[in-house]
């Protein structure tokens, strides 16, 4: 941690009170119905079924699971579906999920309000903005030694965005942020497992309790997060200088269900044929080596996280966009596992965490994230995305959307 004190704080309490540019909402209005569609299909998959009935306190909040809950349980019900298939947007700034940890948040905090969805959206935008933003500030170092940022960082982001819902004074913004760090956690010790999901829907909770409980007046100590026992010292933060700005423009949706890691090494490949191909090198970035390089998956979460297996269906005409494909099946079938041994995974440190070069045969293919998206482009696909995830309702939440009806939007998240 730098000795020189970064005031982070200050920069949140400058996110809550901001309004977002228009290309900034536009791109969150898109997440919305991303985050929509991955949550309606992650509740369909049924796996959370049980845990989420345990929850059964009544509210005011709309759940994926139909039942109306607290905001607090609903936030961590929606949080957890919404990432259950791990299909939903990534940034690459600080490598973490930031639609799951806001949106659960804002819907909510509205819904119990009354607020529109202009509102939502607004502070979706301003609470994925200080999850970026905390991110940047904790560094990679909070990231390699284990923390998981849509966790950690998320949960900052969501009690802005529900903070900021709810009105509160910077006094109270600033307690509620404390309080923030005295719960945010979360670790990718949990990757490949139900647990990776938990972390994002305990984000959300984190931030919503926050939120409400700094606005009944409970307090916190003085600077929690760069102070010297503060959440970044603890957790292996670096203290980095972070400037306010817009980052959520550059969001990576995603188009495979799988680790976003991966995607660079799918698009890379994509249009080759690799059934008949001997020897497969993917030269990635170190920090994907203990993110997504699970080298012998055998169900169908653990193969999301494996370079060696998604090469393997994409040379046997599996299609990584498809949900179901990734199945405990798809990962012990036979021929994929035997073919996957012809992959190999190695670092490359002169690649960005965006980059990827794929050696097949000798022929190098590269590919890189973050090279821009025309907005067009992105919309078309998003739209296809999720129609594919849940049909003709996708036409429906994009409407709702447009048309500011949060009642709506809310009724139609409900399988």
């Amino acid at each position: 941690m730098n000795q020189r004190r970064v005031d982070i704080t200050a920069l949140l309490l400058a996110y809550a009170q901001a309004e977002p540019p228009e290309d900034v909402r536009a791109v969150m209005r898109l997440s919305a119905l991303d985050w929509a569609a991955c949550g309606i299909a992650g509740h369909r998959d049924g796996a959370f079924d049980c845990w989420a009935a345990t929850m059964t306190s009544k509210g005011p909040a709309t759940r994926f699971d139909g039942r109306g809950g607290t905001l607090a349980d609903a936030a961590l019900v929606n949080g957890t579906l919404s990432h259950a298939l791990d299909y939903d947007d990534t940034h690459f700034a600080h490598i973490g999920h930031p639609s799951v940890a806001v949106i659960p948040a804002t819907l909510a905090v509205a819904e119990a309000q009354g607020a529109s969805i202009e509102q939502m959206i607004d502070a979706a935008a301003v609470g994925a903005e200080a999850s970026v933003a905390v991110g940047l500030w904790l560094g990679r170092d909070h990231y390699q030694v284990g923390f998981h940022q849509t966790a950690t960082a998320g949960a900052f982001g969501s009690t802005v965005a529900a903070g900021r819902l709810l009105g509160l004074s910077a006094d109270h913004m600033r307690a509620a942020l404390g309080l923030c760090s005295t719960m945010a956690s979360g670790l990718k010790s949990q990757f490949g497992t139900m647990g990776k999901p938990l972390n994002a829907g305990l984000a959300v909770r984190t931030g919503v309790e926050a939120a409400m409980w700094a606005q009944a007046g409970l307090t916190s100590a003085e600077d929690t997060l760069a102070g010297p026992l503060g959440f970044g010292v603890t957790h292996h933060g670096e203290g980095a200088d972070v400037p306010f700005g817009w980052r959520m423009g550059s969001v990576s949706h995603k188009f495979h269900a799988c680790c976003h890691g991966l995607h660079a090494a799918l698009e890379a490949v994509r249009g080759v044929d690799l059934s008949g191909a001997r020897q497969i090198t993917v030269h990635t970035h170190p920090r994907w080596m203990t993110v997504c390089n699970q080298p012998s998956p055998d169900t169908g979460l653990s193969a999301k996280f494996s370079y060696r297996h998604v090469l393997a269906m994409a040379a046997h005409g599996c299609d990584t966009g498809d949900i179901t494909a990734f199945s405990d099946a798809c990962a012990r079938d036979p021929a994929l596992v035997a073919w996957r041994d012809r992959v190999e995974v190695e670092a490359d440190d002169t690649l960005t965490e965006m980059q990827v070069r794929v050696v097949v045969d000798g022929v190098a293919h590269i590919h890189d994230l973050d090279a821009p998206l025309p907005f067009e482009v992105r919309q078309k696909r998003i739209h296809a995305k999720a129609r594919a995830l849940v049909g003709a309702r996708a036409d429906e939440i994009a409407q709702a959307i447009d048309d500011d009806d949060l009642p709506c939007f809310a009724q139609l998240l409900t399988s």
